[in-house]
């Protein structure tokens, strides 16, 4: 049995984290060209509208009507990231923005996008 308060509030902080970070490609623009495989055409296109995207679904997990939909594209949609995060491996130790970024962290990311998609699986199981 699902508890409904902690269900709502982590579909809260899950939508809003893609809110947010989708706001982040247009407040921090060129901290994403760091990031973006140089083999990847249209950077700037791809990072506006990788932000939109993410807005967008965050957007739609906070309805019951949407929530499966928004969380299968969020899936897809870290999937679609992972280019980024091996080439970020690659690439370390390097700066981006003030953070310095070690092969270490840049490993550590990795888990990271398997707990969101984790996340996203769940609530697309357990719309309630």
């Amino acid at each position: 049995m699902i508890d409904r308060p902690i269900y709502t509030i982590f579909l809260w902080v899950y939508a809003i984290f893609y809110v947010l970070a989708g706001c982040n490609h247009f407040l921090s623009t060129a901290v994403y060209y760091g990031i973006m495989p140089k083999w990847l055409p249209v950077p700037g296109f791809l990072i506006y509208f990788s932000g939109v995207l993410e807005m967008v679904f965050g957007f739609l997990l906070l309805f019951k009507k949407t929530r499966k939909l928004a969380a299968i594209l969020i899936i897809l949609m870290l999937i679609a990231f992972m280019p980024a995060h091996i080439y970020m491996i690659q690439k370390a130790p390097f700066m981006l923005g003030s953070i310095e970024i070690t092969p270490l962290i840049a490993w550590l990311r990795l888990p990271f996008q398997l707990l969101f998609i984790g996340w996203a699986w769940y609530y697309y199981k357990r719309t309630v």
